[in-house]
């Protein structure tokens, strides 16, 4: 997790003095507080990382001497195959449009990721890929 933490706190310091650079130029009070709040999260995350990292036992991605062994072997299983994530996709996508543009998309994409989820849930229950 130190990595992680070192990572938060490059976007701490990051965004601090692009918060800075950014009221200095421009005086805009919005933008800068978007930035300094964004500088803040980064900086909690940081922390907590950073704190944690000396009280838990090191992960093999920690440590320098490490083997690719000791990785956890299981990551969980991804179907290289399946459409039905396109399919979700798309109908987020006419959700999306029919809050922007009419309220019979958002009907016609709620079907179609009912749709999606069922097909994508039983996936391997039938067809070429049952178990």
């Amino acid at each position: 997790m130190r990595i992680e933490g070192a990572l938060f706190a490059l976007g701490f310091v990051f965004f601090s003095a692009v918060a800075g650079i950014y009221w200095f130029l421009s005086g805009d009070e919005i933008g800068t507080t978007a930035l300094a709040l964004t500088g803040a999260l980064a900086f909690l995350i940081a922390f907590y990382a950073l704190y944690t990292s000396k009280r838990v036992y090191p992960r093999p991605e920690d440590r320098l001497i490490a083997e690719i062994d000791e990785a956890d072997p299981e990551y969980g299983f991804f179907s290289p195959h399946s459409w039905w994530p396109l399919v979700v996709a798309f109908a987020a996508m006419l959700i999306v449009f029919g809050l922007i543009f009419a309220v019979w998309l958002i009907v016609l994409g709620i079907s179609v990721l009912l749709i999606g989820l069922v097909g994508w849930l039983f996936e391997y229950y039938r067809g070429e890929f049952a178990h």
